[in-house]
């Protein structure tokens, strides 16, 4: 499911103007993103955690010219679904096999 599509059913299920769900759904990922660049957490109970890493620095090679090249420390995204969510995505996988 891609942006677009979600829009779309939330404006379904919901029976709010696409549109109107469009706005929601990009304030929402605004505010995820400008608090997890932050140094900031979101938690969004039983759905899960957006929060920032640090991932170290460390040096790689180049596969084409097998030049070492240097990576910096920087922060990166990552997000740990809550239980809720592993518990449903767990069931249906059950169900499936």
């Amino acid at each position: 499911m891609n942006k677009s599509e979600l829009i779309d059913a939330i404006a379904t299920k919901t029976g709010l103007t696409k549109s109107a769900v469009g706005q929601v759904v990009n304030a929402m990922m605004g505010e995820v993103v400008a608090t997890v660049s932050e140094g900031g957490m979101v938690t969004l109970v039983g759905f899960g955690t957006f929060r920032p890493v640090v991932r170290a620095g460390r040096e790689v090679k180049n596969p084409k010219t097998g030049e070492r090249i240097k990576i910096e420390t920087q922060m990166a995204p990552r997000f740990s679904a809550g239980s809720t969510f592993k518990e449903q995505v767990a069931a249906r996988a059950r169900m499936r096999g």
